[in-house]
C-alpha cells in the first residue's frame, strides 16, 4: 500500500525539522556560524586586552557555542537572535545575526508579532552599528588616515543596514511568499471539497429526478392502461354472456372492445413518444372536454352512468386538466372492478373558487356482479398524489349506503381563462 506525500514527509523527518536535509542545513549553518564567532571573538577580544592562553581558550569555546545556537533557529527562533544580541560587542558573530534575523522575520506571523520582529531588529541595529563604530575608533597601528567621526559614523549605519535590515527584509518577503503559498493550497484543497460536495449533491439530485420519473411514468401508464383493459374485460365478459343468445348485440360489444384496445394502443404510442420527445415538444393531454366520450365508453360497456355538469366552463391548465380527467377515469375504473350493475353518477361542477369532479357509485346489487379484473392499489394513490401536488384536495371512501366516492377539487389559481361557456 502506498503512502501519501504528508506521510512520506513525516518519515523524513527528525525532531523538529520536517525533512533531514533541513536539519542538516541548520547543522552547517551552526557549524560556521560557531567557528565564526570562535575566531572573531578571540581576534576581537585579544587585539584589545592581554589573556592568557586557557582564556582565550574559554572565550572561544563560549564563542562557538553561541554560534551552534543556529541548530535552534527552526524550533525558538528567537533565541540565536537573543543569544547574538547578548554576546555582542564581545562576540560579533555576524553569520549568527544575519541567519538569525532572516529566521526570526521568516517564521514569525506578521503583523500579528510586528513589535517583537521591529524591537529586535532595531536592537540589532543598534548593536551592530555601536560595534562597527567601536572597531574604527579603536586606535590600532595602522598607517592609513582614519576617516573623520562622521565619515565613520555614517560608514557604520550604512553597512549595519545591510548587515540586519537586508536579512529582516528577506526574511518577510519570504516568509510572506511562503503563506500566500500555503493559503493558496488551502483555499485549492476547500474548493476541491466544496466541487466533491457539489458532485455528490448534483449526483442525489439526478437520483431524485430518476426516481421521479420513474414514479410519473408509472403512474401515467396505470392511468391510461388500467382504464381501457377494465373495459375490454368488461366487454369481454358481456361478449362471452351474449354471443349465443344476441349476436347482433355480441358484435356491437367486439366492435366496442376493438376500438377500446385501439384506444389503449394510441395512448400507449403517445406516452412511448413523449419519452422520445426532446424537453420542448409536448403532447395534447386528456382534458375536462373529453369527459362525455369517457363516460360513453363506460355507457356502452353496460354501466348505467350519467354525467352531470354545472357552472360555467373554465378552462385550466394542462395539468390541471389532465388530472381531473384522471381522476373521473380512475373512478370509473374502480367502478367496473368493483361495483358491477351499480348506477353510477359523475360531476363536474364549475366554481368561483375552483373545479371540484366526482365519481360516486351506488351499493353493488342485482344480477350482474363486478368484473374480475386485478387491483395493485396504486391507482387512488397516485390520484392523491397529483391532486396534492397540485394545491387540490383529494378524498375517497365509503358511502353510508354502502356506495363509494371519489372526489377531487382543484383551487381556481389553475385556471387560465374564465370567460368560456359549457
Amino acid at each position: 500500500m502506498s503512502k501519501s506525500p504528508g506521510e512520506r514527509a513525516h518519515d523524513r523527518s527528525f525532531l523538529w525539522w520536517r525533512r533531514r536535509r533541513s536539519a542538516l542545513l541548520d547543522a552547517g549553518l551552526a557549524a560556521l556560524a560557531a567557528l565564526e564567532c570562535a575566531a572573531s571573538s578571540v581576534a576581537f577580544l585579544g587585539a584589545r586586552f592581554h589573556l592568557g592562553t586557557a582564556t582565550m581558550f574559554g572565550i572561544a569555546l563560549f564563542g562557538a557555542l553561541a554560534g551552534a545556537t543556529l541548530v535552534l533557529r527552526r524550533r525558538w527562533p528567537a533565541v540565536p537572535v537573543l543569544v547574538a544580541l547578548m554576546v555582542m560587542p564581545g562576540i560579533p558573530g555576524m553569520v549568527l545575526l544575519m541567519v538569525a534575523l532572516y529566521t526570526l522575520a521568516e517564521t514569525w506571523e506578521w503583523p500579528s508579532r510586528r513589535r517583537r520582529v521591529v524591537a529586535l531588529s532595531a536592537l540589532a541595529y543598534a548593536e551592530v552599528a555601536g560595534v562597527i563604530l567601536l572597531s574604527m575608533l579603536t586606535p590600532g597601528e595602522s598607517v592609513v588616515e582614519q576617516p573623520p567621526f562622521w565619515g565613520q559614523l555614517v560608514l557604520a549605519l550604512l553597512v549595519s543596514v545591510g548587515l540586519t535590515v537586508a536579512p529582516v527584509v528577506t526574511g518577510l518577503y519570504v516568509g510572506a511568499r511562503r503563506r500566500l503559498i500555503e493559503s493558496l493550497k488551502d483555499r485549492a484543497h476547500g474548493l476541491e471539497t466544496e466541487l466533491d460536495l457539489l458532485a455528490e449533491q448534483a449526483r442525489e439530485r439526478a437520483r431524485r429526478a430518476r426516481l421521479e420519473e420513474r414514479t410519473r411514468i408509472a403512474r401515467e401508464m396505470h392511468d391510461v392502461v388500467a382504464h381501457r383493459v377494465s373495459l375490454m374485460v368488461v366487454h369481454a365478459g358481456a361478449l362471452e354472456r351474449i354471443v349465443a343468445k344476441d349476436p347482433d348485440r355480441a358484435a356491437q360489444s367486439a366492435k366496442l372492445m376493438g376500438e377500446v384496445g385501439r384506444q389503449a394502443l394510441n395512448e400507449l404510442r403517445e406516452i412511448l413518444g413523449v419519452l422520445r420527445m426532446s424537453d420542448e415538444a409536448t403532447v395534447e393531454p386528456d382534458s375536462l372536454v373529453a369527459l362525455p366520450r369517457l363516460v360513453d365508453q363506460s355507457r356502452a360497456a353496460g354501466m348505467a352512468v350519467t354525467l352531470t355538469v354545472s357552472g360555467s366552463r373554465q378552462e385550466f391548465t394542462g395539468e390541471a386538466e389532465q388530472t381531473a380527467y384522471r381522476v373521473v377515469q380512475e373512478g370509473l375504473t374502480n367502478a367496473h372492478k368493483h361495483a358491477g350493475g351499480a348506477q353510477v353518477s359523475v360531476l363536474l361542477a364549475y366554481a368561483p373558487n375552483g373545479v371540484r369532479v366526482s365519481v360516486v357509485n351506488a351499493c353493488p346489487g342485482g344480477e350482474r356482479a363486478a368484473a374480475a379484473l386485478p387491483s395493485g392499489g396504486n391507482g387512488l394513490v397516485g390520484m392523491r398524489e397529483r391532486v396534492v401536488a397540485l394545491g387540490g384536495t383529494f378524498s375517497a371512501g365509503p358511502e353510508r349506503d354502502g356506495g363509494f366516492r371519489v372526489e377531487a377539487v382543484l383551487p381556481s389559481r389553475l385556471a387560465v381563462r374564465s370567460d368560456r361557456l359549457v
